[in-house]
């Protein structure tokens, strides 16, 4: 039996999502956020035409409800121009003592936001796209995926980020 395997060009669907490319912007706000603390949190979010992931806020502000805010509230809009609940990706330069009084640590987490009640479409965007986002942020200590405002509570965070030693 013969199986013939026929190449098709990637992509050539255009409602198909691709990924996107990530700009300079990105890698610049994550490197002033690890090496010279200017920040305390990177939102990225995909360009409207969904070819570039760009920086949508970076922020020194310290407090973690702020910023699970901003997650939890972060929109999108459909091709249709409906507006929903909108996948991110952010960067968080989570900071703790250890439990036996060893002193404090920090790690920078990366958190892949992808509301269950967004569209599919942009999860699926986002999901093609984060690997290449990562990929250029060189230090990650943690990697997190949160679906639900639950996955983002700071205990939560906590207890996996310092890997139960906080």
């Amino acid at each position: 039996m013969v199986i013939s395997i026929r190449a098709t060009q990637r992509n050539a669907n255009p409602s198909f999502p691709t990924r996107a490319t990530v700009s300079q912007e990105c890698i610049t706000a994550y490197n002033d956020l690890k090496l010279s603390k200017k920040y305390k949190f990177i939102i990225y979010k995909l360009s409207d035409d969904n070819k570039e992931i760009v920086v949508e806020e970076a922020s020194a502000d310290k407090d973690w409800d702020t910023f699970r805010e901003k997650l939890i509230n972060a929109t999108t809009k459909s091709k249709s121009g409906a507006v929903g609940k909108g996948p991110r990706y952010a960067v968080y330069d989570f900071e703790y003592s250890l439990a036996s009084g060893e002193g404090e640590r920090n790690k920078i987490t990366f958190l892949a936001w992808s509301p269950d009640d967004a569209g599919v479409m942009a999860k699926m965007v986002y999901a093609s796209s984060k690997e290449a986002l990562k990929r250029s942020l060189t230090g990650i200590a943690t990697e997190l995926q949160a679906n639900d405002p639950d996955d983002i509570e700071y205990d939560s965070i906590l207890k996996t980020v310092s890997k139960g030693m906080a």
